[in-house]
């Protein structure tokens, strides 16, 4: 990689020009590493997110790349805003995530229900207003960003598990019924990801701990994974491009786990 190019933009893969993809939370970290890497790969890129300032400052990223990079703002708790965004997209990345660390007893339950609303019920809407044009062109690719937590838990987090374990079902719901219409679903399942959500969780994590944010790192969030290094944003948009090329068209309905072996155990 050259001393000037934009990581994950320069990476060989799937040609998807004349492809329109819908990338939410694509303002920073994962989504916009998937946001460059699509766009790289020829992609018409629908930039969802209600950060407007993070959009633009993607948008220059974007401004040499082969495909084009669409600003979108937006907050997708407005559900019927959000599945008429979808509409006419061939590729959909579910990305936007929300985060609070707290034990049960202590967790509002109006965070809670706003954890659920942007990390499954917008994905569920999302899916929905894709769908009829995926169908009618007989292609699709539906990608949703999960994690390794949703296929393990972790204490403090009833919202993110319970949130990321319904987009798990969701995903596989739509590749059984997506299968006889040439539309795949798959689940990309990261561990700790270098992103601003994951740098807010080392100060919530040190506070539910009792230890020092530098502890938390190496002593909670990666205790269980065998690679003792966070994944870069990059490395997760490579895997995003890959389900969506074609030599990706029988994987669905799975979950491609990126944890450096945390689930290994």
């Amino acid at each position: 990689m050259s001393a000037t190019s934009t990581p994950g933009t320069d990476v060989a893969g799937p040609d998807l020009g004349g492809r329109t993809a819908l990338v939410t939370g694509a303002a920073s970290g994962i989504g916009a590493a998937c946001a460059l890497r699509l766009a790289a790969a020829g992609a018409t890129v629908r930039a969802l997110d209600r950060d407007a300032d993070g959009l633009a400052r993607l948008a220059k990223q974007a401004s040499d790349l082969p495909g084009t990079l669409q600003q979108i703002t937006l907050d997708i708790t407005d559900l019927d805003a959000a599945e008429e965004t979808a509409a006419g997209a061939d590729i959909l990345v579910n990305n936007a995530g929300i985060q609070l660390v707290r034990p049960i007893e202590d967790f509002p339950p109006d965070v809670f229900a706003t954890v659920l609303k942007v990390m499954l019920e917008a994905p569920f809407r999302l899916v929905r207003g894709a769908l009829p044009h995926m169908y009618e062109q007989g292609w699709g690719r539906i990608v949703n960003i999960s994690s390794v937590h949703g296929l393990r838990a972790s204490p403090y987090k009833s919202a993110y598990v319970a949130a990321k374990h319904g987009l798990e079902g969701l995903s596989k719901v739509a590749a059984l019924e997506g299968a006889e219409h040439g539309v795949t679903s798959n689940c990309v399942n990261p561990g700790y990801v270098r992103t601003p959500l994951v740098e807010k969780q080392l100060a919530d994590q040190a506070e539910a701990h009792g230890i020092p944010a530098e502890r938390v790192l190496t002593e909670v969030l990666l205790a269980d994974s065998a690679v003792k290094r966070l994944v870069e944003p990059a490395e997760v948009a490579d895997a995003v491009a890959y389900l969506c090329s074609p030599q990706a068209s029988f994987i669905t309905g799975t979950s491609l786990a990126m944890d450096g072996g945390w689930t290994a155990h």
